[in-house]
């Protein structure tokens, strides 16, 4: 797919961020789109956006870890349009806590709308895709499907579950010949809403933590971030990585193997507890 001219794209939590950003820019290049968020205020926004550009647009309130509303959703999205021919996986929250003071709740919502979200919208539309003839799927991961990071444990369960779900999904639709391509998305520090609305287990500062992120993680901004996505979607990549953090981070886990997990004991262990000290 080198075009997006006429195609039907769909994008969860498209009320901010990297889900706006992508909205967006696939409506000045033609796309009709589908976008949904459970933030319907943000949702309106990146319609109103689209729609001033020229783009057909569709919008949903949608929780996308509620499976029978996501299984509802794709089989609306593909009768308003015809056809449906790119999904992008893109809702996801973040939480942070150690693995002992976790609840079991929090570490479930984290896996019910960063991993199911993603395996629900892709389950959901996938056959629609494959009867587009010109399918593909782009699921959301992060930097944090590729390494992990003390405090992260929930957060990297899902990311590195989307990771190899899409990883074997891609290697499935080579397998069995159908006209759909597959691309899992790691970004690294992304200037979007996602560490200031992140929840935090008890006795650490989230506020802090959102901050922290902002101020010295997030270095690259969502229309960036879409770009890549995009210009990686054309070259049908495996894997697309956003971000010099992502990238060198990337090739240091590669070079060190589980070494790395050593150092980020000694220094990144150290920085996030610092940054999440409770004000309390």
């Amino acid at each position: 797919m080198t075009k997006f001219q006429g195609k039907v794209a769909v994008i969860t939590g498209a009320g901010s961020g990297i889900g706006r950003a992508l909205a967006l820019q696939l409506a000045k290049e033609g796309a009709r789109l589908a976008l949904s968020d459970v933030n319907t205020i943000g949702l309106d926004e990146t319609a109103q956006a689209a729609r001033a550009l020229g783009a057909e647009v569709h919008t949903a309130a949608l929780n996308v870890a509620e499976r029978e509303a996501v299984l509802a959703y794709a089989d609306e999205v593909a009768a308003h349009f015809g056809k449906v021919n790119l999904i992008f996986n893109n809702a996801g929250i973040a939480f942070t806590g150690d693995v002992e003071v976790s609840e079991f709740k929090d570490i479930e919502r984290i896996m019910d709308v960063d991993f199911w979200g993603v395996v629900n919208g892709t389950k959901a539309f996938l056959p629609h895709l494959i009867a587009s003839g010109d399918g593909h799927v782009v699921n959301i991961s992060s930097l944090f499907g590729l390494v992990a990071i003390p405090s992260q444990s929930a957060y990297n369960a899902a990311k590195f579950a989307v990771r190899g779900f899409t990883e074997a999904l891609r290697m499935e639709m080579i397998t069995n010949g159908h006209p759909v391509k597959v691309t899992c998305v790691h970004p690294g520090g992304i200037k979007t809403a996602i560490a200031r609305t992140a929840t935090a287990a008890e006795g650490t500062d989230a506020s802090s933590l959102g901050e922290f992120f902002d101020k010295h993680l997030a270095r690259t901004s969502p229309e960036a971030a879409a770009q890549r996505i995009l210009t990686d979607v054309r070259r049908n990549r495996a894997r697309c990585l956003i971000g010099l953090d992502a990238r060198a981070l990337d090739l240091f886990q590669r070079a060190t193997g589980s070494g790395y997990q050593r150092i980020f004991a000694a220094t990144a262990g150290r920085v996030m507890k610092k940054a999440g000290q409770s004000a309390v």
